[in-house]
Formats: structure tokens, C-alpha cells, sequence
């Protein structure tokens, strides 16, 4: 559906954002965007030479999944230089503007409350998080995979979270033929965890199983593998963070520990980013639609 020129402006990111200019572009959209090579780009796609170019006077903003950090810098695969986008950059928008995220900093927040514009953060919604799952658990797998000297078949992995990443990196885990622990907060989960036939702990009690597991995956964005914790795991233990920078663990202590601590994040954009383009591709029509009609009705 088009709606008029230069409603969207698509500002930074890597090549999920290339399917996804490209999907909008077939759709009818009319497009601006920053942070991406001329030649990659549709003919009739606007590319900016500065963030304020791109965003002033859009009805509709999308940032990449990471955002813009609390450093103001912005995530942009194909720019050759750090950009940082200062409060002047996102004048030229205002309560009439849709600013979309995969995830926001403190910094976006305060110019969303700057500005007065409308921030949605998709990450978690379910059109987003459930199908990114799947190249997120493939990426976990593949690290581990890499890292660890034995097969995942007969490993012992504990998984501390029960979410949407946690439940479909369980299933894979399972299918490889892993011993698959979950550790969860929450008893109707662990409950869930019983009908699927994984062994389960509750997370209160995770000092009493963890120095068991030869592989842990964290998908909890809180601090739960603190020093404490780490000094009850094997030393040749491998801990993937998959949780939202900074993640859960203490990677200071584990390294003064000497145990191997990975922070993992965005694992979609760097495995599968096709697939992952083509889940921001179905995700974000009908969220711009929604936020479009409601201008237009407004």
C-alpha cells in the first residue's frame, strides 16, 4: 500500500535491512534510507546522505534491531565510519512519527521523550521474537559446535531461561541428542518442562546443579551466573549469553575465572540474515499500516 512520498525512512543495520527495503519497495512504499550503499538499493529508494535527511518529516522511522546505543552510536554494517546520532538529527519528527526498534536504549527513550514521538520496540513482540527463535537457537548451536572439542550428542546443556529462544533452542538441543536441563523461575513452566521430558531446576536452586553441565546457553536478560554462581561450574564449561547486551553473566568474574563466557547477541543477522530479513519482511507491513491509517484517521 502506498501512502505518499517519503513516509518511511529506514536508517542503519545490515542485510536484514536490505530484504526488508527491498519487500517494502515491491509493497509500494516510498522510501528513504541511511547508511547503505547506492548500488544495493532500488532505483526509486531515496539514499540519504545524513540521519536528519532521511528522517525529517517521515511519518514512519525504522532503526535496525540493535538501535542506536547508549554511546549514540548507531549500528550500520555497510557505513565505513562510527555514526553517532546526536538530538538534532531527530528534530524534524514529532508526535506524528513512528520510531521502530528491535530493542531501545536509555538513549532512544530519552529522545522519544524529547521529541515526543511514538517508540515501539518489536523484539518482543511475537510477529518478531517467534520465528527469530529459530536462527537464534541454529546460531547457538553452531557456536557451541565450534567452540566445544566433543558433540553436542550426549552433552550435558543446561538451558537457564524458558522463553520463546529458550523453548525452540531446547527442541534442537533435544534433537541432537543432548541431556537437556532447563532452568526456569516460574512453576508453570517448570511444569511445561516436565510434559516435555527435559529435566528441570528451579533457578533458585541452580548452585546445586550447575557445576554438572558441560554447556550452559543463558536466554534471561538479568544478572543470574554472577561470580558466585560461576565458581560452581566446571572449568572447561562453555557459557553462551544469548539475553540483550549486557546480558546475564558476569564476564569479568568468569574471566578472572578462567571460564569460557561468550556474549552472543543478534544471532539472526549474522547466521541467517535472509531468513531474518524476510521475518522483519512480514513483521513490519501490517505495524506501518496500523501506525499510517491511525495518521490518516487522526
Amino acid at each position: 500500500m502506498k501512502w505518499g512520498d517519503n513516509d518511511l525512512a529506514i536508517i542503519g543495520g545490515d542485510d536484514r535491512e536490505i530484504v526488508l527495503i527491498r519487500e517494502l519497495y515491491q509493497r509500494g512504499y516510498s522510501l528513504r534510507v541511511f547508511g547503505f550503499p547506492l548500488e544495493m538499493m532500488p532505483k526509486q529508494v531515496q539514499v540519504c546522505r545524513t540521519v536528519s535527511e532521511a528522517v525529517s518529516g517521515t511519518r514512519v522511522v525504522i532503526l535496525p534491531m540493535p538501535g542506536i546505543n547508549d554511546n549514540r552510536q548507531l549500528y550500520a554494517k555497510y557505513l565505513p565510519a562510527e555514526v553517532k546520532v546526536e538530538e538534532e538529527d531527530f528534530s524534524g519528527i514529532g508526535h506524528e512519527t513512528c520510531v521502530f526498534v528491535g530493542v531501545a536504549s536509555q538513549y532512544l527513550k530519552s529522545l522519544a521523550q524529547l521529541f515526543s514521538f511514538h517508540l515501539v520496540e518489536v523484539a518482543e513482540q511475537d510477529l518478531v521474537a517467534i520465528p527469530n527463535s529459530i536462527p537464534t537457537a541454529e546460531g547457538a548451536i553452531q557456536l557451541a559446535m565450534e567452540k566445544l572439542p566433543v558433540t553436542i550428542h550426549g552433552t550435558k546443556v543446561l538451558v537457564i531461561g524458558f522463553g520463546r529462544v529458550a523453548k525452540t533452542l531446547a527442541l534442537a538441543l533435544k534433537g541432537l541428542g543432548a541431556n537437556v536441563t532447563i532452568a526456569a523461575r516460574n512453576p508453570a513452566q517448570l511444569a511445561k518442562c516436565r510434559v516435555l521430558k527435559y529435566q528441570e531446576v528451579e533457578l533458585n536452586n541452580l548452585a546445586k546443579y550447575i557445576g554438572e553441565a558441560d554447556l550452559i546457553y543463558n536466554t534471561v536478560p538479568a544478572p543470574v551466573l554472577g561470580e558466585k554462581i560461576l565458581n560452581q561450574v566446571k572449568k572447561d564449561v562453555l557459557i553462551i549469553d544469548l539475553a540483550s547486551n549486557p546480558g546475564g553473566t558476569d564476564f569479568s568474574a568468569a574471566a578472572n575465572l578462567g571460564v569460557t563466557a561468550i556474549l552472543a547477541p543478534g544471532l539472526p543477522g549474522k547466521v541467517a540474515p535472509l531468513t531474518a530479513g524476510k521475518v522483519l519482511a512480514r513483521a513490519y507491513p501490517p505495524l506501518i499500516d496500523s501506525w499510517l491509517s491511525r495518521c490518516t484517521d487522526g
